[in-house]
C-alpha cells in the first residue's frame, strides 16, 4: 500500500502562506494548544518533502537563528531530526539538514516513487508550487492547512494555491488550537 502523502502548510485567511509585515511568525498567534500540536505532528515517524526553495528558506531561516527563538521552536527542531527527501534541480551536496537526501528530477516522479517505496508516511510543510504540481497528479492524499485569524491583504505573499487546478475537498478533521487558529484537514479530490 503507497504510503500517506500530506501537505502541511500555515495561511491566513486570504490563504498567503508568509507575508512581509510586521505580523512576525505564525503571524504572532500562536499559542500552546498550536505548538504542542505541531509538536505531536511532528513526533510520528515519517519522512518530509521539501522542494528546493522552501528547503532553502528553513536552512536560512535555521542558520540565522538563536536557540530560543521562535524559529527553533521544539517542533521545528523536531521536523529538521526527520529524515527528508528535498528534490531540486539546483541544489548540490552537501545539505545543511542532519538525515537529508537530495534526489535531482520533476518532483511528481521523486514523490511518486517514494509513495511506492516509503515505509513510513511523507510530510511536506510549504513546499507550494510543488505541492500544486503533486495534488494536480493525485498523489496528495492529505491537505492540512493551519488558517491563522489574520487577513494579510497589504502584506501577504506566496498565495498558496494559485493557479493551482480544481478540487473538491472532503473535511476528514477540523480542530480550533488556542481559541482561534483552526487545523483543517481535507482529502482532496479533483473537480470533474
Amino acid at each position: 500500500m503507497p504510503a500517506t502523502y500530506t501537505f502541511d502548510v500555515f495561511s491566513s485567511l486570504d490563504s498567503f502562506g508568509s507575508h512581509t509585515g510586521n505580523w512576525g511568525g505564525y503571524w504572532g498567534k500562536q499559542g500552546p494548544e498550536l505548538l504542542d500540536r505541531r509538536l505531536a505532528l511532528y513526533g510520528e515517524e515519517q519522512r518530509m518533502v521539501f522542494g528546493a526553495n522552501t528547503y532553502r528558506a528553513f536552512a536560512q531561516m535555521l542558520a540565522s537563528s538563536n536557540e530560543g527563538s521562535e524559529v527553533r521552536d521544539p517542533w521545528v527542531t523536531r521536523m529538521r531530526n526527520l529524515p527528508a527527501t528535498v528534490v531540486s534541480r539546483t541544489l548540490q551536496e552537501p545539505l545543511d539538514w542532519p538525515d537529508a537526501t537530495l534526489v535531482s528530477g520533476d518532483a511528481v516522479d521523486v514523490v511518486a516513487r517514494l509513495k511506492e517505496e516509503s515505509v513510513v508516511p511523507l510530510r511536506s510543510h510549504g513546499s507550494l508550487s510543488m505541492n500544486r504540481a503533486l495534488m494536480a497528479a493525485g498523489l496528495v492524499d492529505r491537505v492540512q492547512v493551519t488558517l491563522f485569524p489574520v487577513i494579510t491583504g497589504q502584506t501577504g505573499e506566496a498565495p498558496i494555491f494559485q493557479n493551482a487546478a480544481d478540487f473538491d475537498l472532503e473535511l476528514l478533521e477540523s480542530r480550533t488550537l488556542d481559541g482561534n487558529t483552526l487545523e483543517l484537514i481535507y482529502r482532496p479530490s479533483p473537480h470533474a
